[in-house]
């Protein structure tokens, strides 16, 4: 028996539009008939797109919740440390043993660390996860979306004629249309 994985073609059709709202526009149509719109490359962040395409709402806002914390944790150790254990500070002829009497004192640093922190790590997730690091071959098909055009990626469903005649009636300016080869594990 055979282990070797069966590999299919798919037609992936992009079109290029030169209005955002035409791009809108389009993508709801699309999805409403059941296309997959694979990507969307735009020169600048068009408000709601993300939803029009079905993408889910991102953890980001979570996850720098837990960075801050991080921050915060670590700034309240590092205040404890130094100036209760490492280098207790006599100040007024009153020294102090307890973090909690000094902490007023320590707002700033743990403000600063949890900021800190949550800034910088949210940096390094979001590179992470979109797969950004020196020496990554760019993947935009079409250089004319960093400037003023906008590409969205559908995967055809067997009829690419149907779609691409779908996407001329919803104004895409270009149309192409490539084969490309999956394992079967894919959308």
């Amino acid at each position: 028996m055979s282990t070797a994985t069966q590999t299919h073609t798919k037609t992936i059709v992009s079109a290029l539009f030169d209005d955002d709202d035409v791009l809108l526009h389009a993508v709801k149509k699309l999805r409403g008939k059941g296309y997959y719109i694979r990507e969307a490359y735009t020169p600048f962040p068009v408000h709601g797109l993300d939803h029009a395409m079905g993408l889910k709402p991102t953890n980001i806002g979570t996850a720098a919740f837990f960075y801050g914390l991080m921050g915060l944790s670590l700034a309240i150790w590092l205040t404890y440390y130094t100036m209760i254990h490492d280098w207790p500070m006599n100040i007024g002829g009153k020294p102090s043993f307890t973090w909690s009497k000094n902490m007023p004192a320590f707002v700033p640093v743990m403000f600063e660390l949890t900021v800190f922190f949550a800034a910088h790590l949210m940096v390094w997730t979001f590179f992470a996860v979109n797969g950004l690091f020196p020496g990554r071959k760019p993947i935009n098909p079409d250089p004319r979306t960093t400037d003023d055009k906008f590409m969205i990626e559908v995967e055809a469903n067997g009829d690419a004629e149907a779609l691409i005649e779908l996407l001329k009636n919803e104004g895409a300016i270009e149309i192409n249309k490539k084969e490309e080869e999956t394992n079967g594990n894919h959308h």
